[in-house]
């Protein structure tokens, strides 16, 4: 499947419009073993530990948004957005969404 932050993509117009896809995942932190962990790989002020939690938190959320956009009958989606937010201390939400669509194939 095709997916793109942009309204269009090049050489393929949307045929149909089909709806907006979503994928949500909150993933929580261990607030005393990762505290500990931050200190033993921060590496010129990144932190790994977080760093791959994200990833694997982002990726969660493709897969979920991508999958109900295939469920609708989509081949692309377009617009895509990602968002990161603080739900409370120790809670983050990672949530994608985009508009699922079918396009002509390239």
């Amino acid at each position: 499947m095709i997916i793109t932050t942009t309204a269009i993509v090049e050489g393929s117009p949307v045929r149909q419009y089909i709806g907006v896809a979503t994928g949500e995942v909150i993933i929580a932190a261990n607030v005393g073993r990762d505290f500990l962990a931050s200190f033993r790989d921060l590496v010129g002020g990144r932190s790994r530990t977080y760093e791959n939690k994200l990833k694997e938190a982002r990726d969660a959320a493709f897969e979920e948004m991508t999958q109900q956009a295939s469920q609708m009958g989509a081949n692309a989606l377009i617009g895509v957005d990602l968002n990161y937010e603080v739900v409370r201390q120790g809670m983050l939400m990672v949530a994608v969404s985009g508009t699922a669509v079918i396009i002509n194939s390239l």
